[in-house]
């Protein structure tokens, strides 16, 4: 192996026979590179990192293919259409022959581009593909859960970076690849044993026929069209150039709701310069404008939603959860609502009322899609805006969130904003502590023990129960970062508590 000027190779690295590092390259603990590889200079090779093609034009040499929500990085850079194509084929060779698989993406270049590398590597390896275009991410999930699809892939630019994408993958119920399912392909793909079929094997490519019509239909097989109507609801709705305008004017034209559509086409410019507190702010202005009962903000994905209510107050993603809580624990399908450990425990108070159970999930989107699918599950929402209504999609959906406030709204007869004043307040404060990686184990066994004479809940990472309160430290999956949330009886006592935490995460 030859070595460059001012690299740091750290412990159990192994180079093998013809590597070649270039000027000030960093290689982490036991990362391995391949004979042959060559790694340009100022590069960042991952701890445990398994290393079989050079790095020339990506940014680092990573440890894991998949990340928090799918295989992301620079597009064009870290994200070539080689290794769509790679990643492609590794799929493919992971399902039997003659699978058929979903496959979408966003209005982007890149996402076009990089779809078409997928679909030729998906057909190299003997798996048809059915097209839907452009197409929102419920609507991608949807079409997967139909019992003929093996599973499906979406690609988009990354939320609040459109210089990079992420490839996404889901499984039979359009829920998010399993952990397991995602080891898998990242073993096929590092040793690059793909599956080869004979030129008669090579998958089709088809385009289904009224996808989104059998999306719309279902969706509003889910709520009581003639309440809703009768409600003759006023709405400014905001699709933030994303897919979902395709789809929900037809349903909010069948609920008869009177709809100011706001940037309601699909525009690559637009969803790249999206800011959610700008668009939240313009339709906050349009509602009070035109006297609406509610006003919406779907992200481009088409899986956030952000509410506003009649009075022009733009509801936090906690106020929201809360209200949504307090509107769908009376018409529950199930007994029990699943959210995460960072969420208010006044969640449970306003569950108790109707006689409803709380359970608590991880963090992550995938925990809270396995928790809705569970029977008795009746609802499960996250504290970014995505709510998951098990009754239509095991899976973030804000259309379908936004037309079910609709017919929680109607059968309650009242207005969202009255709804949102009765909400406690909430007093919660988060803070973020760097954290080497192999410091990670440590900080967490150091807390537990710190708190032995404390209530500890491990549900994910440690939530220790202080009084009238509780502090919890979560290790991030991605970056050398633990986070500390605190919450408390006022904003200065959970700041107080959030600063203890992140002292001793710190020591």
């Amino acid at each position: 192996t030859t070595v460059g000027r001012s690299c740091d190779l750290r412990n159990g690295v192994r180079g093998e026979e013809g590597v070649v590092l270039g000027d000030e390259c960093f290689v982490g603990e036991h990362a391995v590179l391949a004979a042959g590889v060559k790694i340009y200079p100022f590069k960042t090779v991952e701890t445990g990192a398994v290393i079989n093609s050079s790095i020339v034009w990506e940014s680092r040499g990573s440890r894991s293919l998949f990340g928090r929500v799918g295989v992301s990085g620079l597009a064009n850079v870290d994200i070539t259409p080689e290794l769509a194509a790679r990643v492609a084929m590794a799929y493919g060779t992971s399902l039997k022959k003659d699978s058929t698989v979903i496959i979408s993406r966003d209005s982007s270049r890149s996402a076009r581009m990089l779809k078409r590398a997928m679909m030729a590597g998906l057909n190299a390896s003997g798996v048809n593909v059915h097209d839907l275009e452009v197409a929102s991410v419920p609507v991608t999930r949807f079409a997967t859960s139909r019992p003929e699809i093996a599973g499906g892939i979406t690609l988009r630019l990354m939320a609040g970076d459109p210089q990079s994408c992420v490839i996404r993958f889901f499984d039979t119920q359009g829920r998010d690849l399993t952990e397991d399912a995602q080891r898998k392909i990242e073993r096929l793909f590092i040793r690059e044993d793909f599956r080869r079929v004979f030129p008669s094997e090579i998958g089709d490519i088809d385009y289904p026929p009224r996808a989104m019509e059998q999306y719309t239909a279902a969706l509003e097989a889910t709520v009581d069209v003639s309440l809703i109507q009768d409600a003759k609801f006023k709405l400014v709705v905001d699709y933030a150039y994303g897919s979902s305008a395709f789809s929900m004017p037809n349903v909010l034209a069948k609920l008869g709701a009177d709809v100011l559509g706001v940037n309601p086409y699909t525009a690559t410019l637009g969803a790249l310069n999206y800011d959610p507190e700008r668009h939240a702010q313009e339709v906050a202005a349009l509602v009070k404008a035109s006297g609406a009962h509610v006003g919406a903000v779907l992200d481009p994905d088409a899986e956030h939603l952000t509410l506003i209510d009649d009075s022009g107050h733009i509801l936090t993603n906690e106020e929201a959860l809360l209200s949504l809580l307090a509107m769908v624990s009376g018409h529950l399908l199930g007994d029990t609502v699943a959210v995460p450990v960072t969420v208010t425990q006044h969640a449970e108070s306003i569950a108790r009322e109707h006689g409803v159970q709380v359970r608590r999930t991880k963090l992550s989107a995938s925990a809270l899609m396995d928790a809705a699918s569970e029977p008795g599950v009746g609802f499960s929402g996250g504290v970014d805006g995505g709510f998951i209504l098990p009754g239509f999609l095991h899976a973030f959906d804000a259309a379908a969130n936004l037309v079910k406030v609709l017919e929680l709204l109607a059968r309650s007869g009242e207005r969202l904003s009255t709804i949102v004043s009765r909400l406690p307040r909430t007093h919660i404060v988060h803070e973020a502590v760097v954290t080497p990686w192999e410091q990670k184990g440590m900080v967490m066994r150091s807390l537990v023990e710190m708190s032995k004479d404390r209530e500890v809940q491990l549900i994910d990472g440690v939530k220790v129960k202080h009084e009238g309160g509780w502090a919890l430290a979560v290790p991030d999956p991605e970056e050398p970062v633990t986070h500390a949330w605190a919450a408390s009886a006022s904003d200065a006592d959970a700041k107080t508590l959030a600063k203890e935490h992140a002292r001793r995460i710190r020591q």
